[in-house]
């Protein structure tokens, strides 16, 4: 294996696995609460609402024009909106008349309690996913800007390492809530970061010199689409529903805030003529 990919497959390895230190934060502490499973369902929002429209259709925008880079983003947004279609949503079993009041009560209690485990685990799944889809082009960065030299490519390892935490705590939290595994809240936090890397060996080995900027950057666009019909469709309502609209709007804003701050300081850590 060529020596540049193995010291940018090892930078990427550092910030992929950071997500993992923010998975360990949350399997090491209490089961939290649903106001504060609301309250990090918000924060993470606000990373994916970000991430969607200040960096993926941001950047395919002023890549490829304002009419190709709305065109792939309302793409991804129709396309999802289609699919979601055919996921079938959480229900209620129907409950049984013939039981007593009591009886009933606590069988009505739990059905809702495992409807809310399994919206909260599929608002996990797609946290996952998204946050796996931005971390591929972090890779790609990472490879690129190793090439520059190790100092670019190891300042840029570390910037993508610390905002990469509380991913791992917006991924791990809400599948703990739902699973009540330790190992599996760890394990799809790790995974989704482990996406970095992946992009350091694509970019390395499968498109060397024949990748398409321009169809590369539409389709990051259009999973700037997707993302944003997630958040709202699935992640923002179960916000509102746990933490009440007040706190889990504050904390989307905050969501927002540490995630554009922290591609601020991304940019800052690569070299000039190269963009995040």
């Amino acid at each position: 294996m060529d020596s540049q990919i193995l010291v940018a497959l090892g930078l990427s390895m550092l910030g992929g696995l950071s997500t993992s230190l923010g998975a360990l934060l949350v399997v090491i502490s209490q089961t939290p609460n649903l106001k504060m499973l609301g309250l990090l369902q918000g924060f993470a929002a606000g990373l994916m609402l970000s991430i969607s429209f200040f960096d993926l259709a941001h950047n395919a925008i002023n890549s490829i024009g304002f009419l190709k880079g709305n065109l792939w983003f309302f793409a991804g947004v129709i396309f999802f909106g289609l699919v979601s279609n055919f996921i079938p949503e959480p229900t209620l079993a129907p409950i049984s008349g013939a039981k007593g009041k009591k009886k009933d009560g606590d069988d009505r209690g739990k059905d809702i309690m495992k409807k809310h485990r399994r919206q909260v685990l599929f608002s996990g799944i797609i946290t996952a996913v998204g946050i796996s889809l931005h971390n591929f082009p972090e890779g790609m960065a990472v490879f690129l800007g190793s090439m520059k030299g190790l100092r670019v490519g190891l300042n840029l390892a570390l910037a993508i390492a610390l905002h990469n935490i509380p991913e791992g705590v917006a991924v791990a939290l809400p599948v703990y809530f739902a699973t009540q595994s330790k190992w599996q809240a760890f394990k799809l936090a790790t995974l989704s970061g482990l996406a970095e890397p992946l992009g350091v060996i694509i970019v390395g080995y499968l498109f060397p010199s024949s990748l398409n900027p321009e169809i590369l950057e539409g389709l990051l666009g259009a999973v700037g689409g997707v993302m944003a019909f997630l958040t709202l469709h699935e992640m923002l309502p179960l916000a509102f529903d746990y933490a009440g609209q007040k706190r889990a709007v504050k904390a989307v804003f905050f969501g927002m805030a540490f995630m554009s701050a922290s591609l601020y300081f991304l940019e800052r850590s690569l070299p000039a003529d190269m963009s995040l």
